[in-house]
């Protein structure tokens, strides 16, 4: 067995260890083959394998096993991957701010948003990051909270603003509340106005046109369960997506779709593509909204001020923005 000593390590990796060697491990481990990343580099297999046995004599010790089933990582093959990962996305962000700052930006963000997340409240967020004429770029990436979270553990992206729940992974994250969020009714204005003369009959909504999110999200079995504890079986959805844009479009087109997305985005809906919203309350919320972000990072000057406009804007019932020219 060999034995790793930190110590010794670190004076071979300050002064031997490059970036280059970093994207090698992880083409080795996404190949699986010495062969293959020699092919896709353009290079000579001996020569792969002689920058391989370079890495592993920075570091005392193996990184990868070899089999003929391909290369597998050590245990601290592992842990220098993850590592390497994240110093190349590092990287990536260092590019980004000095592009930033190049074309007279202060700063670029990453942040990673979960479908549903009000666009009017992101932006008000990125408006209030900065004092005065100062102004960001800004990249947003969207995804499930368990994609967004797996994405900023390994330093692609800054913040995740997602819903954390019993069953993620959230080592080395850290997360605050920002607000709850209350289910809505949304239709057609013909349809809505049919549904809202009478007490809503479940039968009824069952015959619609559902648009609903894919299953095994928490929207889709808590729609689910309305039905199942009004004694009838869930409706099956016409179209199954989280583009708030899709059920819009879809809704005014079709007087007989229906759908139940959050309250503030169907106040956003309302506004900018003519959906109503049913007047009708739930017996349930979603699982609250929360800003994500690593446990160990050394927050930059931007980051402190986006978290904290974003924190501004939210109150434990939803974003403070103003709602009162909505119809409904």
């Amino acid at each position: 067995m060999v034995t790793f000593k930190s110590s010794d390590a670190i004076p071979r990796l300050i002064g031997r260890l490059k970036m280059r060697h970093l994207a090698l491990l992880l083409q080795i481990q996404k190949q699986g083959s010495l062969t293959r990343v020699a092919e896709l580099m353009a290079t000579s297999q001996p020569a792969v394998t002689h920058a391989l046995a370079d890495l592993e004599d920075m570091f005392g010790t193996p990184l990868f096993e070899r089999s003929p089933r391909g290369m597998t990582a050590t245990p601290l093959g592992k842990i220098v991957l993850t590592r390497a990962r994240a110093m190349l996305h590092d990287l990536d962000l260092l590019t980004l701010d000095m592009e930033a700052l190049a074309s007279g930006r202060a700063a670029h963000l990453h942040i990673g948003a979960i479908p549903f997340i009000s666009g009017q409240l992101l932006s008000a967020a990125i408006q209030h990051t900065l004092p005065g004429e100062q102004q960001l770029t800004v990249t947003i990436h969207n995804g499930t909270s368990d994609q967004l979270l797996a994405m900023l553990r390994d330093h692609a992206i800054d913040f995740v603003i997602g819903r954390p729940s019993t069953s993620m992974n959230m080592e080395g994250i850290t997360h605050e509340v920002l607000y709850h969020q209350h289910p809505r009714l949304i239709a057609s204005r013909g349809l809505a106005g049919r549904l809202s003369r009478r007490r809503l009959d479940w039968n009824e909504l069952a015959s619609l046109d559902w648009i609903l999110g894919p299953r095994n999200t928490s929207m889709r079995e808590q729609v689910s369960d309305i039905f199942l504890r009004a004694g009838l079986n869930p409706p099956a959805p016409i179209v199954e997506s989280y583009s708030s844009k899709l059920i819009a479009e879809m809704i005014v087109a079709n007087d007989r779709a229906v759908s139940i997305v959050p309250a503030d985005i169907a106040e956003e809906l309302v506004r900018i593509a003519g959906v109503v919203i049913v007047p009708y309350s739930f017996d349930w919320t979603l699982s609250p909204v929360a800003l994500f972000s690593r446990k160990e990072a050394s927050p930059r000057n931007v980051d402190t001020r986006f978290a904290a406009a974003l924190r501004g804007l939210c109150s434990d019932t939803g974003p403070r923005i103003d709602s009162s020219r909505y119809l409904y």
